[in-house]
């Protein structure tokens, strides 16, 4: 499998996502597309693309929000998302429309060269947070845009904000070890949920008229599909998959149990809503 050149400190995240982090997505592309989509399209609306536009869509993933983007900019503008897990991006390519304007390139957004002054809009949905220097990957595709050029994108605050990860979790860790520790800048879905931290770095990265939005959301983990398909997220994906991965089968059958036990009292209507909260952050390339 072809694997993308990169930033020599972002190796660890390029070899989890072309491993079993990018997989696992591709399993669940479908569900998670659901899941976020009340996100997609807060990005989409505080983005504000217009005809015509240029999009950088940085972390794409599977691609629905570069066709997303597509879909606002016609045939007059084009989409170019980047990611670096190369499984994610063969779902992409396979669940673009035919002959929309977009492309999807196996990159690392730190260091990968880009057309200098070639985008009018910076987006990411939960792409931005895995680099172990932003500053320096911020500063690399703010040179991808034109001046005035604008940037939106969600991150997530923090984990007592977000309980539709942290109950599976929390309910995981009754059987098995706890992740190790990161710390508050370490790379991973936590990353930016310090506004001062994510004002440093996009300051630090030349862009100015920095603002954060915060917006706390109900996230349905079971996509309408009933308790067994919020178990099965959350064994899935997020912390608590990560908690589980390599442990013994009693262990996680033991796990997945009690799961279940957690997310029933949040079932209603074959709905499994749980709170989250997020960032919307904007920026400009004064």
């Amino acid at each position: 499998m072809t694997v993308p050149h990169g930033h020599q400190r972002n190796t660890d995240q390029i070899e989890y996502w072309n491993g079993p982090g990018g997989q696992h997505w591709v399993d669940r592309q479908e569900m998670q597309d659901i899941l976020l989509e009340p996100i997609s399209r807060m990005l989409l609306d505080r983005a504000r693309p217009k005809a015509g536009d240029r999009v950088l869509d940085v972390g794409c993933g599977c691609g629905a929000t570069t066709v997303a983007f597509a879909e606002r900019v016609g045939t007059a503008g084009h989409v170019l998302g980047i990611d670096i897990s190369a499984p994610m991006l063969t779902r992409a390519r396979e669940l673009a429309p035919a002959n929309a304007p977009l492309e999807f390139a196996l990159a690392d957004a730190t260091v990968h060269a880009f057309e200098p002054a070639s985008f009018d809009l910076l987006v990411s949905r939960f792409g931005v947070m895995f680099f172990a220097e932003p500053a320096l990957s911020f500063a690399n595709m703010r040179r991808a845009l034109r001046p005035g050029g604008r940037v939106a994108f969600a991150c997530w605050r923090t984990p007592r904000d977000n309980p539709w990860l942290m109950v599976p979790l929390q309910a995981a860790y009754k059987h098995v070890p706890k992740l190790p520790e990161l710390g508050p800048e370490d790379p991973g879905p936590f990353a930016f949920a310090s506004e001062e931290r994510v004002r440093r770095i996009l300051g630090e990265a030349g862009f100015s008229a920095i603002a954060l939005e915060r917006q706390d959301l109900s996230l349905d983990v079971a996509a309408g599909r009933g308790l067994d398909a919020a178990v099965k997220t959350a064994v899935q994906m997020g912390p608590a998959s990560r908690a589980l991965d390599g442990q013994p089968a009693e262990a996680i059958a033991a796990a997945t149990e009690t799961i279940r036990v957690a997310l029933a009292p949040f079932l209603q209507d074959n709905r499994v809503s749980l709170g989250g909260s997020i960032w919307i952050v904007t920026a400009l390339n004064s």
